[in-house]
């Protein structure tokens, strides 16, 4: 056999390449199904050693009963029994403080945001907010309290006023960080296709920014339930501060721990609350486990 028999056998051995799929039979994933995010064993782990830790408490305080007085430390038999009392007569103060709190988190939410953008987006006036956030952020919150008592009458105005003004710089300087942290290329590439100012908001800066606001309502929700409730000590007769109150003045140790279980409860909802709606919010962002 010649050469280019040879040469002829080899190339009609090889397989002919195969016809491209049609269109209609192409299947393409939707974006969500490509990145979304795997369960993360590390939420299950967080919960068995919250468990862990509120039974650990809950040994201790039975066994300092034991060799204490009940106004020092009580059973959480005591506790639990002040906690049914308190739960079932004043479901008005909770709610009261509730609507305290989503109120004033949701207003400092919103003003947060637009200042955030402000400071971020307009560079003449960038200066002048910049300034009056970090006065305020000086400013202790202690003192905050004492002038809404001074400027307000109602105590509804002075407890939103209080909360507004110490919550609002979190949302206000994270939401700037975040215009910040913008990608000069992705910027660049934007800016190439001549977009409106409203544009550039809608489909660049306020997508960038939501993963900002999220982080800070989970930072600050905490330390706000701690602020409504020394709000409502200081400046109100009703809500969950103002029965604390009352229960440290009538030496009811047993209806304070209650009302702390009780707030510590809420902040662990709430942050399973906002951790549930940022998932569904974000869930086309891949999430990267370091190991």
């Amino acid at each position: 056999m010649s050469v280019a028999d040879n040469m002829a056998v080899s190339v009609n051995s090889n397989p002919p390449p195969r016809a491209a799929a049609p269109a209609d039979q192409l299947v393409v994933k939707p974006l969500a199904a490509v990145v979304r995010p795997q369960r993360n064993p590390e939420n299950r782990r967080d919960l068995f050693a919250t468990a862990v830790v509120v039974i650990v408490m809950l040994i201790a305080m039975e066994i300092t009963s034991r060799y204490v007085p009940d106004y020092i430390m009580p059973s959480p038999v005591t506790v639990w029994a002040a906690a049914r009392e308190l739960f079932f007569a004043d479901p008005y103060h909770v709610g009261i403080t509730l609507i305290r709190l989503t109120v004033a988190v949701g207003v400092a939410m919103s003003l947060g945001v637009l200042l955030g953008l402000a400071m971020g987006t307009v560079r003449w006036i960038r200066p002048y907010l910049k300034a009056i956030i970090l006065i305020d952020t000086g400013i202790p919150a202690l003192s905050w309290m004492l002038i809404a008592v001074f400027w307000f009458k109602n105590p509804e105005t002075r407890i939103f006023f209080i909360l507004l003004v110490i919550l609002l710089p979190f949302y206000a300087l994270n939401v700037y960080e975040g215009v910040r942290a913008l990608p000069k290329d992705l910027v660049d590439m934007i800016e190439s296709f001549r977009p409106s100012r409203w544009q550039v908001l809608r489909y660049l800066i306020l997508p960038h920014i939501v993963p900002y606001i999220f982080l800070t309502t989970k930072s600050v929700i905490g330390y706000a339930i701690r602020m409504v409730i020394f709000a409502e000590l200081v400046a109100s007769a009703v809500g969950i501060g103002a029965r604390m109150n009352l229960a440290q003045s009538t030496f009811r140790i047993d209806q304070v721990l209650a009302w702390t279980f009780f707030l510590v409860i809420l902040n662990l909802v709430l942050q399973a609350a906002v951790n549930a709606l940022e998932k569904v919010t974000l869930r086309w962002r891949a999430e990267a486990v370091v190991r």
